[in-house]
């Protein structure tokens, strides 16, 4: 396997083209090429090299990611950011070099290339999403029934339009003008429970959530902790940092559990609509790393619908903003 390696030296980076391979028991790793200090350059010299063409090659996807990060990371570090108090500044700038390879990009590719990355991303975003909840259906399944429209086998009419209604949902927000509130949310609700839930808008009793270390507001009082969570919303849309107004909103909302059912699945939507209203790329929860995004909302569960403080949102900004970075380079490098 070949890989970029970086090295620092007195804070400036050199590049070599570094080969690791194992050698009966043992892994071998040598550098077998300097590539420079200018990461602008690194493609062309890799090009250039005489030798090693097929293992570039077998790796090509791999070392496009790290060019591609990397150049667009050090154009966000000369704009020298200014300090946020719930992001590291290292996971910051990483968040704010994907916005710009984003916009500068993939959203100038042209429109069917566009339109089959934001579909392979939905079907990844689908299962993951749904799988959270208790879906059974396998990514392969996800894939086959939301780009060859072929139904699972053994699997239940919920969990396929819980998949439909994900894909519906997920290409409307993109393409949205509206503004967040009651009546979006609603909507948005609605339509992802479409032929699965026949309960309509905020839920009007009160209910317990399995296994939470939380108590979900009451169903008199649904409407107007929406509200409070709403205007803060509207008050720090400038404020804050997209994604701790989208990760805090998510939170909040989470913990009011304002419908019967769906909870989940609306909230990392509305998360969603919040980063790509802010021109941010849209992003995944993994499955796989459920029980950690489960314990880095809970830090925040003795706040307050109208408190935010560092300690208890900053591993959920953590947490989110690793997850975004390895969504954004897994589906959206062309």
């Amino acid at each position: 396997m070949v890989y970029i390696y970086k090295k620092i030296i007195g804070k400036k980076p050199y590049y070599y083209l570094r080969i690791s391979k194992k050698v009966k028991d043992k892994v071998i790793v040598k550098d077998i090429a300097y590539l420079g200090d200018d990461i602008a350059e690194v493609q062309r010299k890799l090009d250039s090299l005489p030798s090693y063409k097929s293992e570039i090659r077998n790796s090509y996807r791999n070392i496009k990611r790290f060019i591609e990060s990397e150049y667009y990371l050090k154009k966000i570090k000369e704009k020298k950011l200014k300090k946020n108090q719930y992001i590291s500044k290292e996971l910051l700038e990483e968040i704010e070099a994907i916005k710009l390879h984003y916009n500068d990009r993939f959203l100038k590719l042209d429109g069917k290339t566009k339109e089959e990355v934001y579909t392979n991303f939905l079907v990844d975003f689908a299962f993951n999403t749904t799988s959270i909840e208790g879906n059974t259906i396998t990514l392969l399944e996800a894939y086959k029934l939301l780009k060859e429209d072929l139904t699972p086998n053994n699997r239940t009419l919920r969990e396929i339009y819980d998949l439909q209604n994900t894909e519906k949902v997920f290409f409307e927000i993109l393409k949205t003008k509206r503004d967040l509130n009651h009546d979006f949310i609603i909507d948005i609700h609605d339509n992802l429970l479409e032929n699965i839930d026949k309960r309509k808008g905020y839920r009007t009793e009160d209910i317990r959530v399995f296994k939470s270390k939380f108590d979900p507001s009451p169903a008199r009082y649904v409407k107007a902790d929406m509200e409070i969570i709403l205007k803060q919303y509207k008050e720090n849309k400038d404020k804050m940092h997209p994604l701790l107004l989208a990760g805090m909103f998510h939170h909040k909302f989470e913990k009011i559990h304002p419908f019967f059912d769906g909870n989940g699945r609306t909230g990392r939507i509305l998360m969603n609509y919040i980063m790509i209203k802010n021109d941010y790329p849209p992003f995944l929860i993994k499955k796989s790393r459920r029980d950690e995004y489960m314990d880095s909302m809970s830090k925040a569960d003795n706040l307050g619908l109208n408190e935010v403080n560092q300690k208890d949102y900053g591993t959920l900004m953590a947490y989110l903003a690793s997850e975004m970075i390895q969504s954004y380079w897994n589906s959206f490098l062309v």
